[in-house]
């Protein structure tokens, strides 16, 4: 087939743009592939971050044409009118929020105007987690033109049939991120971040309010006269960090807890994760997590909370804890626990086992099913 992929991606960042890449990559082994993403991504004034765009030699890059403007209407119509004209039997949009329901919506109503382009929407969130008012409207107005959609959990498929009750969908879970490099010794990746203590626990990705982090550092503090620990924080801030410095502060926890705060570039994520004995994702509110995928391409166990599709990765005893949310004391025990069974092995060795049923080729097969 031809295929047009508009989203996020290359020379942008962040997990989306990765999983496109690596989407782009497995579909062209199979298919005539191409990429549209943004010259603007977000105004200034709606990005929480320091830069959109990635840095580094050694990024994993793809081919994409920089085009797409998500605040110019006009801009919209040109890329439309020229899908319209290239006619690719399908274009696949990556949803995550609102905000780009007018984009995709309108390019996609004037390219399937040739009678033969069909639209894919792989949803990341149907209703988002930060929501805000006309969220389900913007959505609905760009799902009913939408032809299939891919949910990666089964809360997203349940969010996905409030939003379109009779959409043609199908649940393929979110696969491997493999981009970012082989697995290297523990104790040379310590050495890189500089970290001496014999256990060491990771919460990682971009810092938001859902993700719990303040729930983290209470847990730290429950048990810090416990183990020798320390624990990675690893992830630029979105979100206001003074609330976070605040209770490191208050219960004196600079020496048990290193902070990363800047974007982690991708050729250094493998020594975050190489480091760490278990990553911890202590979620107020989840869909499904690019973290966890991350996590299992490194073989490193998870601790998390029982939210959204993260309890369909995550088996509690098995490959990792599954806790309550907002319950410092629970994340707290499940530390513990964890260290004091000696479970990294075990756990590892499971997360090994059932890798290949996160594959991308699988992912891709299942995908593509519905439009074969």
């Amino acid at each position: 087939m031809k295929i047009t992929i508009l989203s996020t991606a290359y020379p942008l960042r962040g997990g989306i743009a990765h999983f496109n890449g690596l989407l782009y990559k497995t579909l062209s082994k199979y298919h005539d592939v191409n990429v549209i993403t943004f010259k603007r991504q977000y105004p200034a004034l709606l990005f929480p971050g320091k830069t959109q765009l990635e840095a580094g030699d050694t990024t994993e890059k793809i081919p994409s044409k920089v085009l797409i403007d998500s605040v110019n209407p006009v801009n919209w119509l040109k890329i439309g009118y020229k899908l319209k004209k290239e006619k690719p039997d399908l274009i696949i949009f990556k949803y995550w929020m609102p905000f780009f329901a007018p984009c995709f919506g309108t390019i996609f109503k004037i390219a399937k105007q040739n009678k033969h382009t069909k639209a894919m929407v792989i949803c990341d969130n149907v209703i988002p987690h930060e929501k805000r008012l006309g969220d389900i409207t913007l959505t609905k107005w760009f799902f009913n033109k939408v032809d299939y959609f891919v949910t990666m959990s089964k809360s997203v498929l349940n969010d996905l049939f409030i939003v379109k009750p009779k959409a043609n969908s199908i649940l393929s879970f979110h696969p491997v991120y493999s981009n970012f490099g082989e697995i290297i010794n523990k104790d040379e990746a310590k050495a890189k971040l500089g970290i001496n203590t014999d256990k060491v626990f990771l919460f990682f990705g971009f810092i938001r309010e859902y993700k719990g982090l303040d729930t983290l550092i209470e847990a730290v503090n429950l048990i810090k006269d416990k183990l020798n620990f320390t624990l990675l924080v690893a992830g630029e801030f979105y979100t206001d960090k003074q609330k976070y410095l605040d209770l490191i502060d208050k219960y004196n926890l600079h020496d048990k807890i290193k902070l990363f705060t800047d974007f982690i570039p991708t050729e250094d994520v493998k020594y975050y994760f190489c480091a760490s004995d278990v990553v911890v994702l202590p979620y107020k509110d989840a869909t499904q997590s690019g973290i966890i995928q991350i996590a299992n391409n490194f073989n490193k166990p998870i601790i998390a909370t029982n939210v959204g599709g993260l309890g369909e990765v995550i088996k509690d005893g098995v490959n990792g804890y599954l806790r309550s949310p907002n319950n410092p004391n629970e994340i707290a025990q499940a530390i513990l626990q964890f260290y004091a069974e000696n479970k990294e092995l075990e756990f590892s060795d499971k997360i090994k086992a059932e890798k290949d049923k996160y594959s991308w080729d699988n992912f891709i097969e299942n995908i593509l099913s519905m439009v074969k």
